[in-house]
């Protein structure tokens, strides 16, 4: 199947027991049970298992080519599990421009269970081997970087991994499995924040973790049951009926960057623009052979403060807010939004500067777009 039928066809669709053709909310915390002794149910607690929830986990099996698939309650609530298979003594690599929320739970979480992270500059290989220790267990791919798009090599990466006998995990949120594949490159395991892009509607909080291999999906399940960092069943049904329309949402917001992102690089009121399809992009080459496209998502730096606040407060469209990967295009600030948890010096070593803006693309007439972004810089 071509994606979008994918994303319509291969999973659990139709209710089996009505012939519905949305599968239902089963709005249910616990399962009556037939009998005492005898064949155990499939379902007993929603905690450990939910009809509407497994249907959305084969969704995220079917589009990430995956044979297991976990829904989480967050995107946070999946790193989080992912970062808690390592156990006391162990080191992670991980990038040096992580999410904010990643890097915290790195720095402030792990330490107290004796793990310890390096921060590396994942385009550079020999940054990573510079950094391998004998305990070290997990490499930590972000690719396109969260928010100054860099690009590192994923099948390197994981080449250089597993001849460690290391475990590599790919946050895959901007790109999303439409466009990059980090399974189907080596990787051990793939995440996303599925609050973005895969639900696309800025009206949940969500995330998966995908893998093929069985012992990883076991481990993770017996986590996330204990944490109890479950998808609530309405969340759950909202993802589904959002993944449904995310190829053709996704087609006209990366095509909307694109031109975006084109039109800010000749702008003179903007420094530099980060955005992965621009072929001056130091790693183009790299993405390109690994992804099918851009993405939705670009960052760019105005000159001074002025600038900013000007543009921030003269734009139309964009909704000025965290998060991104809805169908309205959202404009943010890392300093103040999706890095703030850093401290200014963090930011600073990451490149993450006052003046640096982000904007996840939306749906809308791209003639809008750039008529808003340029009654903002006049």
């Amino acid at each position: 199947m071509k994606i979008n039928t994918k994303l319509l066809h291969d999973y659990p669709v139709v209710d089996t027991y009505t012939g519905a053709s949305s599968i239902p909310k089963y709005q249910s915390s616990t399962f009556a049970q037939k009998e005492l002794y005898g064949q155990p149910q499939k379902y007993l607690y929603t905690r450990f298992g939910n009809p509407t929830v497994d249907a959305l986990e084969s969704g995220f099996c079917s589009l990430e080519n995956a044979n297991y698939a976990l829904a989480y309650s967050s995107g946070m609530a999946a790193i989080a599990n992912v970062l808690m298979l390592l156990n006391a003594g162990d080191h992670i690599i991980a990038p040096l421009e992580v999410y904010g929320g990643t890097c915290q739970f790195a720095t402030e979480i792990l330490p107290k269970y004796n793990i310890s992270v390096s921060f590396v500059d994942m385009s550079d290989l020999n940054d990573i081997k510079a950094h391998l220790h004998s305990n070290t267990k997990m490499i930590y791919i972000e690719t396109p970087s969260n928010p100054l798009l860099k690009v590192c090599d994923i099948q390197k990466i994981v080449a250089l991994a597993h001849q460690n006998n290391i475990l590599t995990v790919a946050d895959n949120t901007f790109m999303t499995a439409l466009y990059q594949k980090p399974l189907d490159l080596g990787s051990d395991i793939v995440l996303e924040s599925v609050t973005k892009f895969v639900n696309g509607h800025s009206d949940v909080v969500a995330g998966l973790v995908a893998t093929n291999q069985s012992s990883l999906a076991e481990k993770l399940r017996l986590l996330q049951k204990n944490f109890g960092a479950i998808l609530g069943v309405e969340d759950a049904w909202l993802v589904l009926r959002g993944m449904k329309t995310m190829g053709l949402r996704m087609e006209k917001a990366v095509e909307n960057a694109q031109q975006l992102a084109e039109y800010l690089v000749t702008n003179p009121k903007i420094k530099h623009v980060y955005y992965p399809g621009l072929e001056d992009h130091p790693d183009a080459a790299v993405h390109a052979h690994q992804a099918s496209n851009g993405g939705a998502v670009l960052s760019f730096e105005v000159y001074d403060k002025k600038t900013l606040e000007k543009l921030t407060k003269k734009i139309k469209l964009p909704i000025l807010a965290v998060s991104l990967g809805g169908v309205e295009s959202i404009l943010s600030h890392p300093a103040t939004m999706s890095h703030a948890c850093l401290t200014p010096e963090e930011r600073q070593k990451q490149g993450v500067t006052d003046e640096l803006l982000r904007l996840s693309c939306g749906i809308e007439n791209i003639e809008d777009l750039l008529e808003d972004f340029k009654q903002a810089l006049k």
